[in-house]
């Protein structure tokens, strides 16, 4: 494929991005981005009673943490609509379109007695073929004429042919009697302006194809490739909801899932490549085609999106990962780390990462690099400062006073100190836990102690030694 694909992601701005929305431009993503095509993005305003520029702004960063950036301006709609309005003029001067006086008592009238008869309550226009010198000074809409007769074939991708009656369609609006575009122009004028090749979306929109392809079709303009995509469920089958936790991609960032992981889980969302679960970027790029796209909803499992998320930090770049952890803390609101505990941190990065499921989790396991003397031990670590565990840590000081601050010296200095006193190094362990972090249960004591360092790691070991809880 060469470098002509273009795919689009166009969400309405009336809310945040939604995680179903998220995958749909992560999809369009990876698709453009493998075959080194356009991925643009289209903000949908025309709504304006329920379009805002803070669900503007809240799609656009949301993207920018997931990583997806697009190519070019990002497009208004809204702004757009002269050039919408244009089209529909050039369909009525065609032949293509009419203008309809019909009221809305008119229509209505005709609905009720088309459900009377039993018949389908598709609205038929009476000004479809009337000569323009019978046209009243009234207001007006502009309708496409739909084809009569014959069938209209979507080819999906994804859903295979889909057919549908031309008699299943009405003479679509194209311009309301206040003359602004109705979505279904807009979509289409749109996506044919921006040269999009590849419309991937979800199946909830498989209903408007039809009705936009008579567009494209009146028009003369070739219609993308279409591939409609299942819905997300949540884990009990149903249509992913509020009741199913998180739904916005920004609640997912402040949960503390790194971008990366909740990419990987996303492209599995409805996708496979063979058995592959864990792959980075790169790869699913590589990989990712519309043919391994299911017809099935997927369903949203949060162990699953853990478990990921626990591999990529795991094997994450330190340099890549603290960043993404102190964006995490600006985003969460926290006050910004001193530059010494962030170097400390940098240090802790290899101990910390591994079996961290998220950020916070990774971040409590470091509560030891951000705490600060004198340490106050918790509940479970103050048991284990009894006054035999403070002789010990008493009688371990001057030892490590004198040892070279590497793990293979202090593991050594440990087992010594042990021996001669009768006591395995599990027995030290607890003490030593509390007297590092406060904590009964912390990231290996070799490791805190090479991160702390050799004055400070004495200094909190004399402290508990000295504690009276």
């Amino acid at each position: 494929m060469s470098a002509d694909v273009v795919t689009r992601f166009a969400p309405s701005p009336t809310g945040y991005l939604h995680i179903g929305g998220a995958r749909t431009a992560l999809f369009n993503w990876l698709y453009a981005r493998g075959r080194g095509g356009k991925f643009l993005l289209r903000i949908e305003d025309t709504d304006r009673a329920r379009s805002t520029p803070e669900a503007a702004a809240a799609i656009l960063q949301g993207m920018a943490w997931l990583g997806l950036d697009h190519d070019g301006d990002v497009i208004s709609q809204f702004e757009r609509a002269d050039r919408h309005v244009e089209v529909a003029h050039e369909l009525l001067a065609a032949g293509k379109a009419f203008k309809c006086f019909a009221t809305q008592e008119e229509i209505e009238d005709f609905r009720e007695a088309a459900r009377a008869e039993g018949k389908s309550t598709l609205y038929r226009s009476p000004w479809r073929d009337a000569d323009a010198s019978t046209h009243p000074d009234a207001p007006y809409v502009i309708r496409i004429k739909a084809p009569q007769g014959g069938t209209i074939v979507i080819k999906d991708e994804v859903q295979g042919d889909v057919r549908i009656a031309h008699e299943q369609l009405d003479d679509m609006i194209l311009l309301r009697s206040d003359g602004s575009p109705v979505y279904m122009l807009a979509v289409v004028v749109d996506d044919h302006d921006m040269g999009v090749t590849h419309v991937i979306r979800g199946d909830d929109h498989l209903s408007n194809a039809a009705r936009q392809m008579m567009i494209y079709e009146a028009m003369g303009w070739d219609v993308p490739v279409l591939a409609h995509i299942p819905l997300i469920h949540g884990a009990d089958g149903k249509k992913l909801s509020k009741r199913h936790g998180a739904l916005g991609a920004q609640e997912y960032q402040l949960l503390g899932y790194p971008a990366a992981g909740m990419r990987n889980y996303l492209a599995r969302l409805g996708w496979s490549h063979g058995d592959d679960e864990f792959f980075t970027d790169a790869q699913a790029k590589e990989w990712f085609d519309l043919g391994g796209i299911g017809k099935s909803p997927a369903r949203f499992d949060t162990k699953k999106l853990e478990h990921l998320c626990g591999q990529h930090i795991a094997s994450s770049d330190n340099a890549a990962l603290q960043r993404e952890l102190l964006a995490f803390l600006e985003a969460r609101g926290d006050a910004a780390l001193p530059d010494a505990k962030i170097a400390l941190l940098s240090e802790a990065l290899d101990a910390l990462k591994e079996r961290a499921k998220t950020f916070p989790e990774l971040l409590d396991k470091a509560s030891f690099i951000f705490s600060d003397r004198p340490i106050t031990p918790d509940e479970k670590a103050t048991k284990h400062l009894d006054s035999v565990s403070r002789g010990i840590l008493n009688a371990l000081t001057p030892h490590l006073q004198n040892v070279s601050w590497t793990r293979d010296a202090l593991e050594a200095v440990m087992a010594e100190f042990a021996e001669a006193n009768g006591t395995k190094f599990g027995k030290m362990a607890g003490p030593l836990r509390a007297a590092l972090a406060g904590r009964a249960v912390t990231p290996s004591v070799f490791d805190m102690l090479l991160v702390l360092g050799q004055e400070e790691s004495i200094g909190r070991i004399s402290d508990a030694a000295n504690f009276e809880g």
